[in-house]
């Protein structure tokens, strides 16, 4: 039978299992955050895929720039038979104050306003929508 010891150097500690893992953010540990999920869908006319997969191929740095700001992260947007669908994750503590804030920002505006054009919202989004947002019924970590 083979038995194995493990030996601490002096000065070491062996580190506790954390219960929950902390958000990495360079190599800062900051205490884990409140994240809120979120999915919206919204059509995209035909004629205009390959123009809006152009554009966020290259999605402008002061937009970029927002979206982060406004507590945004892990962002994606997937296309299936002319439906957009988009994910992120939002980390903010106020996220009506921070869409408002993003929907103020010149640079946004002018992306929406040529984005708005190559979509087209689903008939049962809710009035105030344009991108109609979805209910998160599962999730795993």
């Amino acid at each position: 039978m083979l038995r194995m010891t493990i030996k601490r150097a002096p000065g070491a500690k062996f580190l506790k299992r954390q219960r929950r893992s902390p958000i990495v953010q360079g190599l800062t540990l900051r205490k884990e955050e409140t994240v809120k999920r979120m999915g919206a869908v919204i059509g995209v006319r035909p004629e205009k895929i390959e123009q809006y997969k152009k554009y966020h191929a290259a999605v402008w740095p002061e937009v970029l720039a927002m979206i982060t700001r406004c507590n945004i992260r892990n962002y994606s947007i997937f296309l299936k038979d002319n439906q957009l669908f988009a994910y992120y994750e939002y980390v903010g503590k106020d996220y009506k104050a921070d869409m408002e804030k993003m929907a103020r920002d010149r640079k946004t505006q002018e992306w929406w306003a040529i984005m708005k054009p190559m979509q087209k919202p689903i008939a049962t989004r809710k009035a105030g929508e344009w991108w109609a947002e979805m209910e998160e019924v599962f999730h795993l970590d």
